[in-house]
């Protein structure tokens, strides 16, 4: 009968263990849940804006968007350095002639 006790015993430990290991895993699963839910509600919103803000909410079409305004940013750029170097080669006319 000994044996049977000492059995029983063991067994109830390794059950406790593993009720313990499943509590847990439980919890982290609802938290998981969770966050992915609230990613997910992110993930919507960020598609209404952008779907507001450029007309879409695809990757490839905002950045075809994304890179032509950069192109467009470079070439002002260019000539705002441009006429920069105009206005400055302007003022320094008169001091020249002087």
């Amino acid at each position: 009968m000994t044996g049977l006790v000492g059995a029983d015993t063991e067994t109830k430990r390794r059950i406790e263990q593993m009720r313990a290991a499943y509590d847990r895993l439980r919890t982290e699963r609802i938290r998981a849940e969770s966050e992915v839910e609230r990613l997910r509600r992110e993930l919507d919103e960020a598609r209404e804006a952008a779907r507001a803000t450029f007309g879409t909410d695809s990757e490839e079409d905002i950045a075809v968007l994304i890179d032509a305004a950069r192109a467009h940013n470079a070439k002002l750029v260019g000539e705002f350095e441009a006429l920069l170097r105009e206005i400055d080669s302007r003022l320094a006319a008169p001091e020249e002639e002087r």
